[in-house]
């Protein structure tokens, strides 16, 4: 999967192959491994598929998604009603705690309040994606949390450790200053690369993750 050709034409299979994306407005660009979705879908949950499919392709380092959601005239909702919508199903998620609020603009939704740990602002986000009317999220909310993240570095290197993504020799590296994470290093896969992020911010005491994970490929 070395040369540019095959990779976007794998990235393009693979659009086509996954039920949840219509690819017939997306356009694909590669220079490299770095992959770029340009084009339109119909749906926010379609935008963020289309990127998660282009990922799962061997020799996609990066992509870039710049696909715009065009939402057909009966999934347009306004911004009450969205915003209504969008609260109660943060309401009625169990993960997402009182007093995180999401507020529509012209099918713009931004999340704002405070959580406790980075998967609690991952369910908000979740919660609203699938929406009708939803053309994009942006998530505001923080992440206040009293813990003492000095040992943080050590906890995410164990839960690789317990996962098996990466592997023994690699030289993947996690930091803290304060209550910040940066990752170094190499990764092979977006598999292994998620599983690295998702560690981070799972432990207790991070309020921001610094990706500057490389993947090989």
């Amino acid at each position: 999967m070395g040369k540019t050709k095959d990779i976007r034409e794998a990235v393009e299979a693979e659009l086509g192959f996954d039920p949840l994306v219509d690819p017939a407005d997306i356009a694909v660009r590669n220079i490299n491994g770095d992959v770029a979705l340009n084009g339109t879908v119909p749906s926010y949950p379609q935008y963020l598929e289309a990127a998660a499919a282009a990922q799962r392709v061997g020799g996609v380092k990066n992509v870039h998604n710049h696909l715009e959601v065009v939402l057909p005239a009966g999934d347009q909702r306004d911004d009450a009603m969205l915003t209504t919508a969008a609260n109660n199903a943060l309401s009625a998620n169990i993960t997402v705690p009182d007093g995180v609020e999401a507020t529509a603009y012209d099918g713009n939704l931004e999340l704002t309040g405070t959580v406790k740990h980075g998967p609690q602002r991952a369910a908000a986000e979740l919660a609203v994606a699938g929406l009708t009317g939803v053309r994009n999220v942006r998530d505001d909310i923080e992440i206040g949390y009293d813990a003492d993240p000095a040992g943080v570095a050590l906890l995410v290197q164990d839960a690789l450790d317990r996962y098996a993504l990466v592997a023994d020799d690699s030289d993947v590296g996690v930091y803290t200053s304060g209550n910040t994470v940066t990752l170094t290093g190499n990764v092979r896969t977006w598999a292994e690369h998620d599983a690295v992020v998702g560690a981070a911010w799972m432990a207790g005491g991070i309020s921001d993750v610094r990706d500057e994970l490389d993947i090989t490929g």
